[in-house]
Formats: structure tokens, C-alpha cells, sequence
């Protein structure tokens, strides 16, 4: 079964929401200000989901730390 384009954008944006809920927290903690906090989580929200999709589109086509073992057919 090959992975689809459909399945790594779902996969980009469900992690999104976990990683900015966890950095809109950190920033309020930092700062003191929730509403500094969402500000920061809004752009790397955005930002860094496009960019975790192309990073996985590349990952996909390399073939980094893959096994690929032939089958002797005895």
C-alpha cells in the first residue's frame, strides 16, 4: 500500500495542531500574555505547516534509511 498525497497532508495538519497548541502555551508561560501567545501560534501555525509538508514530500521520495532486501527464490 502506498502512502497518499491526502494522507501526509492529513498527517501535516493534525501534528499543526498539537505542535502550536504546545508552542501557544509555551509563549503564554514565556511572556505572561495569552494573547501574545496566540499571536505566535497563529504564524507558525501557517508557516510551519507548509513548510513540515514539504519536508514530508521530500522524505517520501528518498530512499534514506530504507532496507530494500531481495527475495532469492530457492
Amino acid at each position: 500500500m502506498k502512502p497518499s498525497k491526502k494522507r501526509h497532508l492529513s498527517k501535516t495538519i493534525t501534528w499543526r495542531f498539537v505542535a502550536t497548541a504546545t508552542t501557544v502555551i509555551i509563549a503564554w508561560i514565556v511572556t505572561g500574555d495569552p494573547f501574545l501567545g496566540l499571536q505566535v501560534g497563529v504564524w507558525e501555525f501557517f508557516i510551519k505547516m507548509i513548510l513540515y509538508y514539504f519536508h514530508e514530500r521530500v522524505w517520501y521520495t528518498s530512499n534514506l534509511g530504507l532496507n530494500f532486501k531481495k527475495r532469492s527464490h530457492e
